[in-house]
């Protein structure tokens, strides 16, 4: 996942109503290698360090992670089902799509890869959180406008709620570099903190 050059959807839409989730204070985090501390020590990933702040609070809330490295969202798709029927997530983050932009997939195909897992969550009565990207000036601009809108689009489409940027204060500084690993693609371990204080303020208005 090129990580350096995310940059979330800056719109948010509103969290969706719960439908009646199957097993409460569950939350299921389905990601590429920015969630599942891709060349990180153990422990020191940014959904890691959630599973200690809800734990420090007394959140009542499982953290399952079932995020894979290098995954698109048409793994994320294939992968779900089975996830929503195994773990039955109150839940359900979704930080997947920069391996497809990585790719040069169509943005239809991640549109309606996302589309898809958004609704099939909504129907498995889990709330959804979409985490925005974006891909860099160099893949052009009206792709890189067409991705950066994405996120946001699906979020007032299924009325989900969206990270508006995952790496914000990390990407977008000077010196960016200083805040990735030695293949300036992945977030280091002093961002993971960072990472996590981004997606919190949505994420915890969705866990009872």
């Amino acid at each position: 996942m090129l990580a350096s050059l995310a940059i979330g959807a800056r719109a948010q839409g509103p969290a969706q109503a719960a439908a009646g989730p199957t097993a409460p204070g569950t939350v299921l985090i389905v990601g590429d290698s920015l969630s599942a501390e891709y060349g990180l020590r153990r422990g020191t990933g940014w959904v890691q360090l959630l599973e200690k702040q809800l734990a420090e609070t007394k959140t009542r809330a499982k953290v399952v992670n079932a995020s894979i490295s290098g995954d698109t969202t048409s793994g994320g798709r294939s992968r779900l089902p089975a996830l929503l029927s195994q773990h039955k997530p109150s839940v359900v983050v979704i930080e997947l799509g920069g391996n497809d932009a990585l790719r040069g997939l169509p943005l239809d195909m991640t549109e309606q890869n996302l589309s898809a897992m958004t609704q099939a969550a909504k129907k498995a009565g889990a709330k959804v959180l979409l985490v925005g990207m974006q891909v860099p000036p160099n893949y052009g601009s009206a792709y890189t406008s067409a991705f950066a809108g994405l996120f946001a689009k699906i979020a007032r489409a299924e009325k989900v709620s969206v990270v508006p940027f995952f790496l914000k204060g990390i990407a977008d500084v000077d010196d960016s570099a200083a805040n990735f690993q030695a293949d300036r693609i992945h977030p280091n371990e002093k961002s993971q903190s960072r990472m996590l204080a981004n997606v919190w303020p949505e994420l915890k208005k969705l866990i009872k």
